[in-house]
């Protein structure tokens, strides 16, 4: 049961229904996600901003999975690891990489092994690492910039890890196949 109106674009306040009307047309369907956001026209255009501004940033489509499926696994998110398993797929990501973010398996690289461990630890530690976990992250390739677009991607996946936890948001039905719980994960 949702605890948050799912909206469409007839029941969306008016400064929701272009941005719904957006999500449509990229997505072929309005995302029960989008629809939940759309109650707060301003939260809406802030996620769809945050997200269109981490897919640009530096961060190769492996990259940005690892990113988004490492704080939606943390963040127990029902609704986002199914939807970005679904992503994942439509952005040829190879699907072992996507079923050891969703069983919290060692990742199959130690570049994006280090980027997982690194993304953990802000995640974890709301932000505060060490000049050692910095050093170890630029050690495996990576630099400032990355270190600002995982706050960036934790930015757009906070906003819909904790909307969807408030609201129960139904998974979309494309991405019901990859359904995912907690309780099937050994942590």
């Amino acid at each position: 049961m949702t605890t948050l109106k799912v909206h469409n674009i007839e029941t969306a306040p008016e400064g929701s229904k272009a941005l719904l009307e957006n999500s449509q047309k990229a997505y072929g369907m309005i995302p029960g996600l989008h629809g939940v956001l759309a109650g707060a026209p301003g939260l809406l255009e802030a996620y769809q901003t945050l997200h269109q501004l981490f897919v640009d940033s530096s961060f190769n489509n492996e990259e940005l999975t690892v990113v988004w499926q490492t704080i939606n696994v943390e963040h127990a998110c029902h609704y986002c690891v199914p939807a970005h398993t679904g992503i994942a797929n439509m952005m040829k990501v190879d699907a072992a990489l996507s079923d050891a973010l969703r069983n919290r398996n060692a990742m199959p690289t130690e570049k994006l092994q280090a980027l997982h461990d690194f993304t953990l630890k802000i995640v974890r530690n709301r932000g505060n690492v060490s000049q050692e976990d910095l050093n170890t992250f630029y050690a495996s390739g990576y630099e400032e910039r990355q270190v600002l677009e995982i706050i960036l991607g934790l930015s757009q996946k906070v906003i819909s890890n904790y909307t969807n936890h408030i609201a129960n948001t139904p998974v979309d039905v494309p991405f019901q196949k990859f359904s995912w719980s907690k309780e099937n994960v050994e942590v």
